[in-house]
């Protein structure tokens, strides 16, 4: 059996041209070289697999390299590395500084490669700052850590440091692409891209994830073998979720989610995925954002194809209900069915107040076809205008001139419109099965209605007409016996902002109570003022609670601060409060 190298080790980049995605740090290394600008004492960072202890030994070699070598020639003898996980003790930095004072035999420059230095003990820093500061001419120190937060400052500021960042899903998508083709292999753009997501910036990752795919599906490397190798969710699972959804198909979405969860995805994961699909399907919206959605050009069409069926409202709301199910996730008992709720809700966000096709239907008249349901249209009664006019038998003054169109708009009477169903509904007791068979009735019934909403009063009216009208409904609903909601709704004078009354409470107590009779409220100020835009406006102000006494305490202070000789009665008799 032949011995296998795997392709992170057989494909190292041997110069800084091969290196992937650090085309920046590259670049001031080898004008470095070139201009004799290079520092005694380099750090590189970054995360794992983007290339620093590669870059480090190709960086060993070239400074050795004066053009008369062999291309095989590594200069091994001038290249130490030591590993700082296993070797952190004192001991090892002082058997690292004795062996730098010995000049290079072969080359010009001794490079010591220190990989994971963040391993090392206090001590060992201490006892490798004052070489560090000054080594030798021909010593160079070379760093690499994936954990820069944990050097000591005092070695941080005696290095240059280089920033390695993770590559790009299109970099490490194109050197697969380039292995691919030096082994003979045939790939799929799409499977090489998901294997650049998989590796989640990490070259090597990547590699071995390739080799680990070769192996399963052969020289033939397809978007089915690699999702499924992988274990990670096809697009098309989304894809078909969110056609489902936008077409609120629940039965057939839970259907879906379970064939899922059969092929031993976890819930967590489904939810999670389906939140990032939502977010590149609102990136594809835009030509601007086009740019971060990193899939392949085939993907990527359908992509842009389905982001043209959801709305921005739909996928902003759609992202916010399945980050939430992610994040109640790992709290929740039965997290199949918080899932499962998730989807429902997703799917029932565009099912009913959201596509009416016409704004004088309640229920969409598409709705009715094929049901034996017909529309039947209401029509509002006409305004009656009483042009009764009292004439003074003064025979100076003229008819006409009380006739006139200001005369007629203070004496025209404007009702309400009224809407006059044509079915009526016997009365049942609320326990039997005709009474449950008659609120469906009376439900669809109401659906028949067409209300048109043009034709509603919107007279205007001022503040005063308002605080007049509002006190009218506080008396009103004394003479009922509705004290608790009179005094609340005494605790603010409303002000108008349009046709918004604004009103400020100073607890959610208050302001739920009156959302719950918000309806007969605005019934009468709507009637009273005619006009049917009014609306409510209700804010809770904590600061105006505290100007409220609750407490026989606060009670007590209050009256101390108008009557400050209460509390020299208290004192005289000792008197508890």
């Amino acid at each position: 059996m032949e011995h296998f190298i795997v392709s992170a080790r057989k494909y190292r980049p041997q110069t800084f041209k091969d290196v992937v995605g650090q085309q920046a740090i590259t670049n001031t290394l080898l004008n470095a070289i070139e201009n004799n600008h290079l520092a005694q004492a380099l750090l590189f960072t970054g995360p794992r697999g983007v290339g620093k202890t590669t870059c480090a030994r190709i960086l060993a070699k070239m400074i050795n390299s004066d053009g008369n070598e062999t291309e095989d020639e590594d200069f091994a003898f001038n290249i130490f590395e030591l590993d700082a996980a296993s070797n952190n003790s004192v001991d090892d930095i002082r058997s690292l500084t004795d062996q730098v004072r010995i000049p290079p035999q072969v080359g010009k420059y001794k490079v010591y490669i220190i990989d994971e230095v963040h391993m090392l003990s206090q001590a060992a820093f201490n006892a490798f700052l004052k070489t560090l500061e000054e080594p030798p001419k021909h010593c160079i120190f070379i760093l690499a850590t994936t954990e820069k937060h944990k050097i000591i400052p005092t070695i941080l500021s005696r290095c240059q440091i280089f920033d390695f960042k993770r590559i790009t899903v299109k970099d490490a998508k194109e050197y697969l692409k380039y292995i691919a083709e030096e082994q003979g292999i045939t790939a799929d753009d799409d499977a090489l891209h998901i294997i650049a997501q998989k590796a989640d910036g990490a070259m090597r990752d990547a590699l071995s994830i390739f080799d680990r795919v070769v192996s399963f599906s052969g020289k033939n490397l397809t978007r089915q073998a690699v999702t499924e190798n992988l274990n990670v969710l096809d697009y098309e699972t989304y894809f078909t979720s969110t056609d489902l959804i936008l077409e609120n198909k629940i039965p057939e979405l839970l259907l879906q989610f379970n064939n899922t969860l059969s092929k031993g995805f976890d819930g967590h994961h489904f939810i999670a995925g389906l939140a990032s699909h939502f977010r590149d399907l609102l990136v594809s919206q835009t030509s601007e954002t086009i740019e971060l959605l990193e899939v392949g050009e085939q993907t990527k069409k359908k992509y842009l194809d389905q982001s043209k069926k959801a709305s921005q409202a739909f996928l902003l709301q759609g992202i916010n209900l399945a980050n939430d199910c992610d994040l109640k996730y790992k709290t929740s008992k039965n997290q199949r069915l918080l899932v499962e709720l998730c989807l429902m809700q997703l799917a029932s966000i565009t099912f009913d107040g959201e596509k009416k096709n016409s704004k004088h239907y309640i229920i969409p008249a598409s709705y009715f076809k094929g049901k034996g349901i017909t529309p039947i249209p209401v029509e509002l009664p006409k305004q009656k205008i009483e042009t009764k006019v009292e004439v003074n038998n003064d025979p100076t003054e003229e008819k006409d001139e009380l006739l006139n169109s200001k005369h007629l708009e203070k004496l025209q009477v404007k009702e309400p419109p009224k809407i006059v169903l044509k079915h009526d509904i016997k009365r049942t007791s609320g326990l039997s099965l005709s009474s449950i068979k008659a609120k469906k009735d009376h439900q669809i019934k109401q659906m028949e209605v067409i209300i048109d909403e043009e034709n509603l009063p919107k007279d205007d009216f001022t503040q005063d007409e308002l605080t007049e009208s509002w006190n009218k409904f506080i008396k009103i609903i004394q003479d009922k016996g509705q004290f608790n909601l009179a005094s609340i709704l005494s605790i603010d004078i409303p002000k108008l902002t349009g046709t918004t009354v604004n009103l400020e409470f100073p607890n959610a107590t208050n302001k739920l109570e009156v959302e719950r009779q918000q309806y007969d409220l605005l019934l009468f100020l709507r009637k009273s003022l005619n006009n049917y835009d009014i609306n409510l406006n209700i804010i809770v102000n904590e600061e105006i609670e505290k100007k409220y006494a609750y407490t026989t305490q606060d009670k007590f202070e209050k009256l101390k601060e108008k009557n400050p000789n209460i509390d020299v009665l208290r004192k005289t008799f000792d008197l508890d409060i």
